[in-house]
C-alpha cells in the first residue's frame, strides 16, 4: 500500500487564491501541500492576467511610437512582429511561474502537478499526471480550482477560426479582422489590442454597454474612445447563426428587429466564465452549491466542516487580486490568526487605452439603494501631469455622501487610471470622506492631483478647474 502523507492543509489549484493562501500556511509554519493541474500561478497568471498585459504594453508602445510627433519625436517605418510580441507575453508568464515556484518553495509548501479530487474530508488524492496514484491526509482543504472561460452552446472551438482568450495568447499570425463576443474587461482589453496593431474589429455586447459593471458615465466615454480609435462597436445586440468555413466566421448581429450579417478572420468568445468544479469532489462527497459555485460561509468554509474555499470558485467578481485576499483571510482563520473576512470593497480594472478602474458604488447604485449623494468630476485635460505627458484623455468621478462627506465610489478613465484607484480603495475601506482626500497634499505635478481635485470638485473647491 502507497504511502500516505500527512498534513495541516492540501490545497487544490495553483492560481492566485491557491498559491497565496498555501503561502500563508506556509509563513504560520503549517505543514502544506498545493496541487496544480498545469502549473502555479493558475489561468491568471499563465494565460490571463499577466500575459494579457504584456500584449497590451507592446500594443501601446506601437501607438505612441506611432504617434511619436506629438512628443517633437521622428519615427520612421514603425513596424512589429507579431510572433516575437506573443513570445515575450509568454517569457513573461514563464518568468512569473517560475518566480511563484520559488515562493512555495522558500515557505516550504510541497509543491504537485496533477489532478486533485477530494475523496472524504481530510483526504485528498492525485487522479492524473507523474503523480497519480499519491493519497494525503489533511487537517483542511482549501478549493481554489478558479473558473474556465464559458463558451458559447453549438459553436465549435477550434481555436483557429473561433478561440477563446487561452488560444488568443498562443497565436502566431495577427488576425486581419476579428469578431469579439463579450464586452467585458476580457473582451474590450483584446478589442483595443487587437485594433491597436491593425486588425479590423467589431466588439459586440448584448447588453446596453460595453463594460457593464462600470459606471455608465465611465463606460460610455469608452466607448467613444474605443470607436474613435477605429474599432465597431454594437451593444444591446444578440449574435445569432454562427457559421464557420475556411475564410473565417461569419455571425448575424441582432439588435431588436434589425439584423446584420458581420464576417471575420476569427471569432474570439469573451461572455464570461463558470467554475471549475467538475471532477474535483468524489461523487458521494456533495457540498453546498450556489449557481454552479461553492458555496461557503463567512469564515470560507463549505457546508462540509474542514473543507473550505476561495477564489473564483466561490462565484464572482472573478479577480485574481480578490482570490488571494479570500485566500489569506480563509487560512488565517482556519489557523486562529484573526478572524476571515469576506470582500465587500474591491477595485475593478480594465487594462485597454484608455484606463478604466473603479471601487465602491456606482453613482446609479449610489441612487438605487436611496443615498443623498454628491458627485465630483475632474478632466484630465486639466491636469498639468496629463496634457504634459499627451494623456488628457478621460476624467475622475467621486461619489460620497451628501452631508457627511463619506467616500462611496470612485470611478476613473484616463491614463494609469489602474494605478489611481488605490487610493480611493483605501479611502472606502477607512470610511474617509471627500474633504480628507482634498486635504491631502499631491505632489505637483502628479496625476494623482486628479483624485484629489475630484474630491475637492465635490466641495466646491477644486482650484483647476
Amino acid at each position: 500500500m502507497a504511502e500516505i502523507q500527512e498534513y495541516d492543509l492540501i490545497v487544490i489549484g495553483g492560481g492566485p487564491a491557491g498559491y497565496a493562501g498555501a503561502i500563508r500556511a506556509g509563513q504560520l509554519g503549517k505543514k502544506v501541500a498545493c496541487i496544480e493541474m498545469e502549473r502555479a500561478g493558475g489561468t491568471c497568471l499563465n494565460w490571463g492576467c499577466i500575459p494579457t498585459k504584456a500584449l497590451l504594453k507592446s500594443a501601446e508602445l506601437y501607438q505612441k511610437m506611432k504617434h511619436a510627433d506629438i512628443y517633437g519625436l521622428s519615427v520612421k517605418e514603425v513596424t512589429f512582429d507579431f510572433a516575437k510580441v506573443i513570445e515575450r507575453s509568454r517569457g513573461v508568464s514563464n518568468q512569473m511561474a517560475k518566480g511563484v515556484e520559488f515562493l512555495l518553495k522558500k515557505n516550504k509548501v510541497d509543491y504537485f502537478i496533477g489532478r486533485a479530487v477530494v475523496n472524504a474530508p481530510g483526504m485528498v488524492s492525485i487522479t492524473e499526471g507523474e503523480h497519480n496514484g499519491k493519497f494525503f491526509k489533511t487537517k483542511n482543504i482549501l478549493v481554489a480550482t478558479g473558473c474556465k472561460m464559458r463558451r458559447i452552446p453549438g459553436l465549435e472551438y477550434d481555436g483557429a477560426r473561433v478561440m477563446t482568450s487561452r488560444e488568443a495568447l498562443a497565436g502566431k499570425t495577427l488576425p486581419k479582422s476579428v469578431i469579439i463576443v463579450g464586452a467585458g474587461a476580457i473582451g474590450v482589453e483584446f478589442a483595443y489590442f487587437y485594433n491597436a496593431l491593425g486588425s479590423k474589429v467589431t466588439l459586440v455586447e448584448m447588453l446596453p454597454q460595453i463594460l457593464p459593471v462600470e459606471d455608465d458615465e465611465i463606460s460610455r466615454t469608452l466607448s467613444r474612445a474605443l470607436v474613435k480609435q477605429g474599432i465597431d462597436i454594437h451593444t444591446d445586440t444578440k449574435c445569432e447563426n454562427f457559421r464557420t468555413g475556411k475564410g473565417g466566421v461569419k455571425v448575424d448581429l441582432v439588435q431588436g428587429d434589425k439584423k446584420t450579417e458581420v464576417e471575420a478572420e476569427v471569432l474570439l468568445s469573451a461572455i464570461g466564465v463558470v467554475a471549475n468544479i467538475d471532477h474535483v469532489f468524489a461523487s458521494n462527497l456533495k457540498p453546498e452549491i450556489d449557481r454552479n459555485y461553492l458555496k461557503v460561509g463567512d469564515d470560507y468554509e463549505t457546508s462540509i466542516k474542514g473543507i473550505y474555499g476561495a477564489g473564483d470558485i466561490i462565484g464572482p467578481p472573478w479577480l485574481a487580486h480578490v482570490a488571494t485576499f479570500e485566500a489569506v483571510s480563509a487560512v488565517n482563520g482556519m489557523f486562529g490568526h484573526g478572524t476571515p473576512k469576506r470582500v465587500k470593497v474591491f477595485p475593478g480594472c480594465t487594462y485597454c487605452q484608455p484606463q478604466v478602474a473603479s471601487t465602491g458604488l456606482t453613482e446609479k447604485a449610489a441612487k438605487a439603494e436611496g443615498l443623498d449623494i454628491k458627485v465630483g468630476k475632474f478632466p484630465f485635460t486639466a491636469s498639468g501631469k496629463a496634457v504634459a505627458s499627451a494623456e488628457s484623455e478621460g476624467f475622475v468621478k467621486v461619489i460620497s455622501d451628501a452631508k457627511t462627506g463619506e467616500i462611496y465610489g470612485a470611478h476613473i478613465i484616463g491614463s494609469e487610471a489602474t494605478e489611481l484607484i488605490a487610493e480611493y480603495g483605501l479611502a472606502v475601506e477607512m470610511e474617509a470622506t471627500v474633504d480628507e482626500i482634498h486635504q491631502t497634499i499631491h505632489a505637483h505635478p502628479t496625476l494623482s492631483e486628479a483624485v484629489m481635485e475630484a474630491a475637492a470638485a465635490t466641495l466646491g473647491e477644486a482650484i483647476h478647474i
